[in-house]
């Protein structure tokens, strides 16, 4: 598992970015979101979620980021990435859906490979899931990863947004 002090991996994810006034039903196609290119000097929250739509994600996760923004931005965080082992339709639809907007970037990791990366991936097929990534947050400035938050169980603690502040 990724430790504190780490280079962080490189990878691609796959985003759309945010449009003003698109309609919510539009479907654009995802662009590449390169890990190291976009990441390189600044300092970034990366934190992840099981799964889009998924009442801890949908309820708290998401909306504790999106509610901590100005504050993650005092504490000089330039971009916050939200990641999900989906595809980048899905975290479009769902960043539409909870009001993101242009707050964060959604971020999907289709075949789980940067979360595998990571260390932070877990097998939910028990639960009709698949390979998804743990619930965790990850602070990264200039790609050393500073802090790390994996949920140890159900809910959001160490990786939510008040948590990450506390660390900043």
């Amino acid at each position: 598992m990724i430790q504190v002090g780490d280079i962080i991996p490189d990878g691609t994810l796959q985003y759309v970015p945010y449009t003003p006034n698109e309609d919510l039903k539009a479907c654009p196609l995802p662009q590449p979101y390169k890990i190291h290119q976009q990441l390189k000097g600044k300092k970034v929250v990366l934190f992840a979620i099981p799964g889009p739509f998924t009442p801890a994600c949908s309820n708290t996760h998401v909306p504790g980021y999106i509610n901590s923004i100005d504050a993650l931005q005092a504490k000089g965080v330039s971009d916050v990435i939200c990641l999900s082992v989906t595809d980048g339709f899905v975290m479009n639809a769902f960043g539409k859906i909870s009001g993101v907007k242009d707050k964060m970037i959604m971020a999907g990791d289709g075949s789980a490979e940067f979360s595998k990366a990571l260390g932070l991936d877990q097998d939910l097929t028990k639960n009709g899931m698949g390979i998804r990534s743990k619930r965790f947050a990850i602070v990264v400035d200039d790609l050393v990863v500073k802090y790390i938050g994996v949920e140890p169980a159900r809910g959001v603690t160490v990786s939510g947004a008040e948590a990450v502040l506390a660390k900043l």
